[in-house]
């Protein structure tokens, strides 16, 4: 089964999506666009940069937790994980956008 893109609207109304992995668990979120279309190009920036390692952002929260942030070419940040406990849960989160955002579907819940 592979991995789909959920469209949803905040509580502030604006527009976000997250990839889920085939397992239903969330592995990468957006930030709030004010334009269904702006995040639908957000999802397609995912697809298109997935694939470049270099795009991906290693990081390490004060807490002492791990996340990554997916930059688009241009630098700006298109999505960002969850926290995990671990380098190595990290990496495999990485792995998973990797293998599961290319063919992902999408699944728009704020359509009428």
């Amino acid at each position: 089964m592979a991995g789909k893109f959920e469209i949803y609207k905040d509580k502030a109304g604006e527009f976000r999506f997250r990839l889920k992995a085939s397992n239903g668990q969330a592995i990468l979120a957006s930030e709030g666009y004010k334009a269904k279309a702006s995040c639908l190009n957000g999802i397609e920036s995912v697809k298109k940069n997935a694939a470049n390692d270099g795009l991906f952002e290693r990081k390490q929260t004060p807490s002492g937790k791990y996340m990554f942030n997916l930059k688009s070419t241009n630098g700006q940040v298109i999505g960002t994980s969850q926290q995990y406990d671990t380098e190595a849960s990290r990496n495999n989160g990485i792995a998973s956008v990797v293998n599961h955002a290319p063919d992902a579907s999408v699944d728009d819940e704020t359509a009428e």
